[in-house]
């Protein structure tokens, strides 16, 4: 595999090397110095390209986004209040609409039950039609 080949790297680290590399650049730092910086960081939280077989389930750590992430939260800090109320508003009603759902594993819980009932409730009918023919 040539140096700068990304053919390992899953889907999810070439979008978040893209989004380093947006947020590097919106700091004025220039294209090919951004995106070598973006692939350091991601190759720093997953320990490289994942692609292959024995190197896919390791944890990651975010500590690198973590300190992006107080960099950005100065910059949120200098917003007018208005506007940070507005998007708290709006997260708080996304939190309250989200909360109405069932999760997955709630739904998957109450499909998994119904199955089991129907098939309780075939074998209920299979044992009294036997019962009847007798």
């Amino acid at each position: 595999m040539p140096r700068g080949d990304k053919s390992s790297y899953t889907s999810k680290q070439k979008r978040q090397a893209e989004h380093i590399e947006e947020g590097y650049e919106r700091r004025g730092v220039r294209k090919g110095e951004a995106a070598r910086r973006a692939w350091a960081t991601v190759n720093k939280e997953t320990g490289g390209g994942k692609k292959s077989g024995s190197g896919r389930g390791k944890k990651m750590s975010t500590a690198s986004s973590r300190r992006g992430g107080k960099i950005g939260g100065k910059a949120a800090a200098a917003r007018p209040a208005a506007a940070r109320k507005a998007s708290a508003v709006r997260a708080a009603a996304t939190r309250k609409r989200s909360a109405a759902r069932p999760t997955a594993a709630a739904r998957k819980a109450v499909a998994t039950r119904s199955t089991a009932a129907r098939k309780a409730a075939a074998k209920k009918g299979a044992a009294t039609r036997r019962r009847r023919a007798s």
